[in-house]
């Protein structure tokens, strides 16, 4: 089983890359970022026409998340997190996909530091981790896919110093990650891979990607039960540079199929 995640910066913009990137790799379950559309103009005909099922949370101009299935209809179990009814962005959305609880995640970027756009990322944060130990309380297996907008350490970006006053490398950014890590959550790629550096997802422009300056952002956390059935990650970074990609590229993870805990 395979399990992606793309920030697709603009589905209704970049849905030709979309729709070609779900041809030629065929991720069993998909989470897609920043959509940028309001519910009423999804683009879910194309998307069932290429094989999959979905749910969406969609705000216009802004934000949105979307869960794809091929062969599973997704079964919506939560839009926004909990802890602040007045909270209106489209950033968080949680399906059952099979036996799986899936969650699409978009995190603030929070810049410029400081400012309320940080102060919002890092209230964002605390409650979503709270909300990933409610998760885990459960007993579930669960998936956390998304672009988290955090660097993790100076080994997931090419150059730390470039970026220090980023709101993606800052201490208190990186405390709530490490916050949320120590729940027991698993970061697919680091643990397979616990020393590459060039695990990049995210890349500022073309010329950026042709040097693979980039950021390593955009995760899939497993629950605890679900580490002995993950065999493979990787990042599809050939469709950054395809004709007016996303900035982000899709990565991914393969899971034995196994039998729902």
């Amino acid at each position: 089983m395979r399990i992606a995640t793309f920030n697709v910066n603009g589905v209704k913009g970049r849905l030709p890359r979309l729709l070609e990137w779900l041809d030629e790799e065929r991720p069993d379950i998909a989470c897609l970022q920043e959509t940028r559309t309001g519910d009423a103009t999804f683009p879910a005909d194309p998307l069932r026409a290429a094989g999959y099922e979905l749910a969406w949370h969609g705000q216009p101009r802004h934000h949105g998340v979307a869960i794809l299935a091929r062969g599973h209809a997704p079964r919506e179990r939560r839009r926004g997190l909990p802890g602040d009814d007045a909270d209106g962005q489209a950033r968080y959305l949680e399906a059952d996909v099979g036996a799986l609880r899936i969650a699409s995640v978009y995190l603030p970027n929070g810049n410029p530091v400081p400012s309320p756009n940080f102060d919002y990322k890092l209230a964002w944060m605390a409650r979503f981790d709270a909300h990933a130990r409610s998760l885990l309380a459960q007993g579930r297996d669960v998936v956390l896919a998304g672009d988290f907008n955090v660097v993790p350490t100076n080994s997931d970006i090419y150059n730390a110093g470039s970026w220090r006053f980023d709101a993606v490398l800052q201490p208190e950014t990186r405390a709530l990650w490490e916050c949320l890590m120590s729940q027991g959550w698993i970061d697919a790629a680091r643990h397979l891979h616990p020393t590459q550096r060039d695990l990049y997802t995210f890349w500022v422009n073309e010329e950026a990607c042709h040097r693979n300056a980039g950021f390593r952002m955009d995760f899939l956390l497993l629950s605890p039960g679900l580490l002995p059935r993950l065999r493979r990650t990787g990042v599809d970074a050939s469709h950054r540079l395809r004709d007016k990609p996303s900035d982000h590229a899709p990565t991914w993870i393969e899971l034995d199929e196994g039998a729902g805990r």
